[in-house]
């Protein structure tokens, strides 16, 4: 192994043509990342060279080419091979494989086409943008200016009014380092500001991976459950969401805050994250949750480096092959300081927009910002060069 993969970058993976294409081994693991996307409110964008365009997750875009992704099952293999090809001729190629490889592609295919329905009652008809409030004493980038509760009411208002669809409300650090904290503490930070805010119209979430915290907040009027351990690090969290039907967003995140910037490791940091979150997925509708009651987060910066932040949010758009809304927490993050110039949190609000808005480009439905009026201002412009097409039959539901 090359000293790159020993530290967790992977190594350039074959790109070969189609009628050449043959992973080995009949557990080869596939995957499938929609590239080329166009606007589908373009004039004739049903069609192009490549072939027919298909909705991607019901939205604005639409796609007919593809990345072909697949990767041994060794221990210490990546991605072992990548084609891309107009979506026709994928599936001709998976059909006469045959068996495993016709039905995964059939099934990654449903799950990125079929439209996305409400979550928790928002419309995911353009991109949504889910404001941070975070009332502790510690947090990265905004630590004590909202712990008291005067002033998380203050802040929480003014993103709502700044066009926030909903609001995420944390009283927990999970900053790289962090140490937990006491669910007493957390809920004595937490549940005034819920309570405030749900007496009104606006859609809370709580973010929160303590179930004693998410019953109690839910119990205060939140809608949402976001839990950065993705309804993994509670016994309890999985079974209250779905007791509850309660919408949830489960984050990939390797670790425990404290330690999960420690040295992390990856096969592949976008498909090994996508494989961790497409088993909770999994787990989710084993349990009884909905795919429309389900957002998934790849987590970055949580356990990650810089590299492979960048890695996964290249492959954004694999993350509709989860069949689920996705979900991008990307602001003010350090790996917008060590692409750049080492800008301190406060300080990141361009490289921040920069990201959300190549995350708009792949189709991404939900945001979670600091920064609300300056995003929701960068958004305005981004849906005026990227029209929508025709709503998607059953994307109200």
């Amino acid at each position: 192994m090359t000293a790159e993969a020993a530290a967790g970058s992977p190594s350039p993976a074959r790109s070969i043509a189609l009628e050449d294409f043959r992973p080995d081994g009949g557990e080869a693991a596939l995957y499938l990342r929609p590239v080329g996307l166009v606007p589908r409110g373009l004039p004739n964008a049903g069609s192009c060279g490549a072939g027919p365009v298909l909705p991607l997750a019901g939205g604005r875009f639409g796609f007919a080419l593809a990345e072909l992704i697949v990767r041994s099952p060794e221990p210490d293999g990546t991605a072992t091979a990548r084609v891309v090809a107009p979506v026709a001729a994928l599936q001709r190629w998976a059909t006469a494989r045959g068996g495993r490889a016709a039905a995964r592609l059939d099934l990654l295919l449903d799950r990125l086409t079929r439209p996305r329905p409400c979550f928790a009652g928002i419309a995911l008809d353009r991109p949504r943008l889910m404001g941070v409030l975070n009332v502790t004493p510690d947090s990265f980038s905004d630590g004590g200016a909202y712990l008291a509760a005067a002033d998380a009411i203050a802040q929480g208002t003014a993103l709502l009014e700044a066009g926030a669809d909903l609001l995420d409300i944390g009283g927990e650090s999970t900053r790289p380092g962090a140490a937990p904290l006491a669910v007493a503490e957390e809920l004595g930070r937490v549940l005034p500001v819920i309570r405030h805010f749900a007496a009104g119209p606006a859609v809370i979430s709580i973010d929160s991976r303590h179930a004693e915290v998410q019953r109690a907040a839910l119990d205060a009027g939140a809608a949402v459950i976001n839990d950065v351990t993705g309804l993994a690090g509670d016994p309890e969290s999985l079974a209250l969401a779905v007791a509850r039907s309660t919408p949830v967003a489960i984050m990939h995140m390797r670790g425990e805050p404290a330690t999960m910037q420690d040295a992390p490791r990856y096969r592949d940091a976008a498909l090994d994250v996508f494989d961790w979150l497409e088993a909770r997925v999994g787990a989710c509708r084993a349990a009884g949750l909905a795919d429309r009651e389900i957002a998934v987060d790849p987590g970055i910066g949580f356990g990650k480096t810089a590299e492979h932040n960048v890695d996964i949010l290249r492959h954004g758009a694999l993350f509709h092959g989860l069949g689920t809304a996705v979900l991008f927490g990307v602001s003010r993050k350090r790996f917008i300081a060590a692409l750049s110039r080492g800008e301190p949190p406060a300080a990141r609000l361009a490289g921040s927009l920069a990201t959300g808005l190549a995350l708009f480009d792949q189709g991404i439905q939900l945001l979670r910002v600091h920064d609300i009026a300056e995003t929701a201002q960068a958004r305005a412009i981004w849906e005026a060069l990227h029209p929508a097409g025709a709503p998607a039959p059953g994307g109200d539901a």
